[in-house]
């Protein structure tokens, strides 16, 4: 095996600390063939089809990338900006650049932020290949996915884990696993749906809806499904809401083997016809709106929930790179990296200053009661 490593290394250069940021991925163009190389990549992550290879091999290579490629450019080219591209990209560089400047705040020039996608560009190699040019020997991981599981967290997982297979010198890593049930997030959910409220109205019913996964995944043991519900009940308990008053719906799925119910698509056909036609809607699992929350929530789940009569659907965007998310992303991050150096020497600085501020201040609430 060739190892990975930096030719132009030299001894004494100073170490910093590193926070690799990943989240699922977007085709290069809002075209066939783009989209067809993202999906082939996409689909062929056995974390995400669970499947003897062989047969999927054949089904993926032989039906889907024949057929489903056109289909999917052509949504993606309803979300897609002409200035800034896919939105998932966009909204993830922003909240990389983000955090960078809220780390380098707390923690000064010692860290080193990086964006990853675990299919497309840019991709975790050459994500980690940028943190090894600032010789980061300390790495936190953050799969920008709030409730874990198989398909997602565990592959970012395998996928970092098999780089730095490769790698000559590995930097000492920790590897956030989740963080729906932190209050500060629930808090960041609560405040984006408060201010919607405010803004837009209130719905008679809130909905939140998460990305499917085969129930077969649940019945194997991936805990996403409870996560989901946990996450929405900390909601709810925080918006004070009823159990009549909040539904967990999950989305996107595909195939015609059974999913995670209830299924949002079916969800929205139905609430009319039961007396609720004002509504709210929120993706708690993502944390940048994408394909899935712009063209299948706000687009074609809308459609269906007015087609069926219903009167107001209003769509809450996700956390993206709201200041309140960033907060909660940015002490997730210095909770994982306790006791390394670069957050230890900032904490010092910070007791220090305290102190010297507390002085400050006594003295001259001394020389005021002279």
């Amino acid at each position: 095996m060739k190892y990975i490593g930096r030719a132009d290394f030299e001894h004494g250069t100073p170490e910093k600390l590193g926070l690799l940021m990943v989240n699922l991925g977007t085709p290069d163009a809002p075209h066939t063939k783009p989209v067809r190389r993202y999906l082939k990549e996409f689909l062929s992550d056995p974390r995400i089809i669970e499947l003897p290879r062989i047969v999927w091999m054949a089904i993926l290579h032989g039906i889907i990338l024949r057929v489903r490629p056109a289909k999917s450019a052509e949504a993606y080219r309803e979300v897609w900006d002409e200035k800034t591209g896919s939105p998932l990209l966009h909204i993830s560089r922003l909240q990389a650049a983000a955090m960078q400047k809220s780390l380098q705040s707390r923690l000064g020039d010692d860290v080193v932020v990086a964006l990853g996608m675990r299919y497309g560009s840019p991709s975790i190699d050459s994500a980690l290949a940028e943190l090894e040019t600032h010789n980061v020997r300390r790495l936190v991981v953050l799969p920008m996915y709030p409730q874990y599981s198989g398909t997602t967290t565990a592959s970012v997982f395998d996928a970092v884990t098999a780089r730095l297979q490769k790698t000559r010198w590995i930097p000492e890593t920790r590897f956030i696993n989740q963080f729906c049930d932190r209050p500060d997030f629930i808090q960041s959910l609560a405040n984006s749906v408060r201010e919607s409220w405010s803004e837009n109205g209130r719905g008679e019913l809130l909905v939140t809806s998460y990305h499917g996964i085969p129930k077969r995944y649940l019945l194997n043991g991936d805990p996403y499904h409870c996560l989901c519900h946990k996450t929405t009940r900390l909601l709810a308990a925080e918006l004070g809401l009823k159990e009549n008053q909040y539904k967990v719906v999950f989305q996107s799925r595909v195939g015609r083997e059974e999913w995670l119910r209830p299924y949002c698509d079916d969800t929205m056909k139905e609430l009319p016809g039961q007396g609720i036609k004002n509504i709210d809607v929120l993706s708690p699992a993502f944390s940048a709106d994408c394909l899935e929350t712009l063209e299948e929530i706000e687009g074609e789940n809308c459609e269906y929930f007015m087609e069926n009569g219903g009167e107001r659907f209003q769509y809450i965007p996700c956390l993206n790179d709201r200041d309140d998310h960033i907060h909660v992303l940015t002490d997730l991050f210095l909770q994982h990296a306790q006791g390394w150096p670069e957050v230890e020497t900032a904490r010092d600085r910070d007791v220090v200053n305290h102190e010297l501020t507390t002085s400050a201040e006594l003295a001259k609430a001394l020389l005021g009661s002279t």
